[in-house]
């Protein structure tokens, strides 16, 4: 009894005392958000169509359909041409300050409701990626993934030697920015224009709400306690969203893995002959003609496929045998990208099994891309920030708002 006492006590404080896995919750922030921007510029030339004012799915078909379902979308609050605009470029933004790591908390609530608004305005609009993109930045809110390879953590480690020397340094930018969206957010509300279900304008106040709380008690709180109450609340929510966005991988993957066993293509071993042929997923008629050619070869992707979803929530539990299946379903998405056309499908899965990935091979490769960077002519002669080494060392300042 003591033993499981010790144990339990053990995890409760594992889980309290820090955000878990900082460099995995960094490595989905970067992967989604690049995901996301990279769609938006693609698309730059097409977005009239594809979610505004000119596409087939006009406004009024888009205002009943989010009636009926509750779907959120913020560009059903205003017609014309340039409020759209107006919502696609905060997107771009915020999706490239997402990733920059300026601000997380609130990029990451921006950044949601960007491909909340999108999505949901056309859903008839995607490829499979864009449902994995739908949950990931509803969870990328609840995750302190601004601790590592972020301005955010840049910013903390600037404070934090600002307080060595007995000096704070001031915060401006985050309560101008809380003001300019706690006054939109109310503008918006008491305007009616919020429609749809109760559960995105709820976490919108929350969030808001808890960022004034989180700044007032650091500023104005006379002893340690309410702070440590207010990290452990944070540490706890991180985890728990850390863990729901593994869980999700998972299930995605057992899913699809358990349901292509029930199909006779599959079955037989010829699932994968047939994508290859259509015009819709042959960008490259030549490539994919020379992958068809083996039968054997087809086989063996079909199968492959099969067993590596199917088998891959299962070996979480051996850290080697994770490592290799991991790196196999990267390599078979970036496959999937370039023979059948599917680029951001395949950037939104990579970007979840990215939240595998074991500790100190992001933590060499942070440290590479560091090295590149200081070898750059442009940086010569300047001092290269460090990469924390330690959850407690990358987190944020206690002046200003959390990241």
């Amino acid at each position: 009894m003591n033993s499981l006492t010790l144990t339990v006590s053990r995890g409760i404080s594992r889980v309290t005392e820090a955000a878990l896995g900082p460099w995995q919750a960094a490595v989905t922030r970067i992967g989604f958000s690049a995901t996301w921007l990279l769609f938006l510029l693609r698309e730059l030339p097409h977005r009239q169509e594809m979610y505004g004012p000119d596409g087939p799915w006009n406004w009024d078909l888009a205002r009943r359909l989010t009636d009926d379902n509750g779907a959120f979308t913020v560009l059903l609050w205003f017609r014309g041409r340039f409020w759209f605009e107006t919502v696609y470029l905060l997107a771009v933004l915020a999706g490239l300050l997402l990733m920059l790591g300026w601000r997380t908390r609130t990029m990451s609530v921006l950044f949601m409701l960007g491909v909340l608004s999108l999505q949901n305005r056309s859903i008839f609009m995607g490829d499979g990626g864009d449902n994995v993109l739908h949950l990931m930045a509803v969870y990328l809110v609840f995750t302190r993934c601004g601790q590592v390879w972020s301005l955010d953590a840049r910013r903390a480690a600037r404070a934090r030697a600002a307080r060595a020397r007995g000096e704070r340094l001031p915060d401006r930018a985050g309560p101008v920015l809380w003001c300019v969206l706690g006054a939109a957010l109310i503008a918006v509300t008491a305007a009616g224009r919020v429609q749809g279900e109760w559960l995105i304008p709820a976490l919108l106040w929350c969030v808001w709400a808890a960022q004034g709380v989180y700044w007032l008690v650091g500023r104005r709180a006379r002893s340690a306690e309410p702070r440590l109450l207010l990290d452990v609340v944070g540490n706890i929510v991180h985890n728990a969203a850390l863990f729901v966005i593994m869980a999700e991988a998972c299930l995605i993957y057992a899913t699809a893995g358990w349901y292509k066993i029930q199909g006779s293509r599959w079955e037989d071993g010829t699932a994968v002959y047939y994508p290859l042929h259509l015009d819709y997923f042959s960008p490259w008629p030549a490539l994919a003609d020379l992958l068809s050619s083996s039968g054997t070869m087809m086989m063996l992707v079909t199968y492959g496929t099969v067993i590596l979803q199917v088998a891959f929530p299962f070996t979480l539990f051996n850290r080697r045998v994770k490592n290799v299946l991991l790196v196999a379903m990267m390599t078979e998405h970036a496959v999937i990208a370039v023979v059948l056309g599917l680029p951001f499908f395949s950037l939104a899965m990579i970007a979840a099994d990215a939240v595998f990935l074991p500790t100190p091979f992001l933590r060499r490769l942070g440290d590479a891309v560091a090295r590149a960077w200081a070898r750059l002519p442009r940086r010569a002669g300047r001092p290269v920030p460090g990469q924390p080494h330690s959850p407690q060392e990358s987190e944020p300042a206690r002046v200003g708002f959390p990241a």
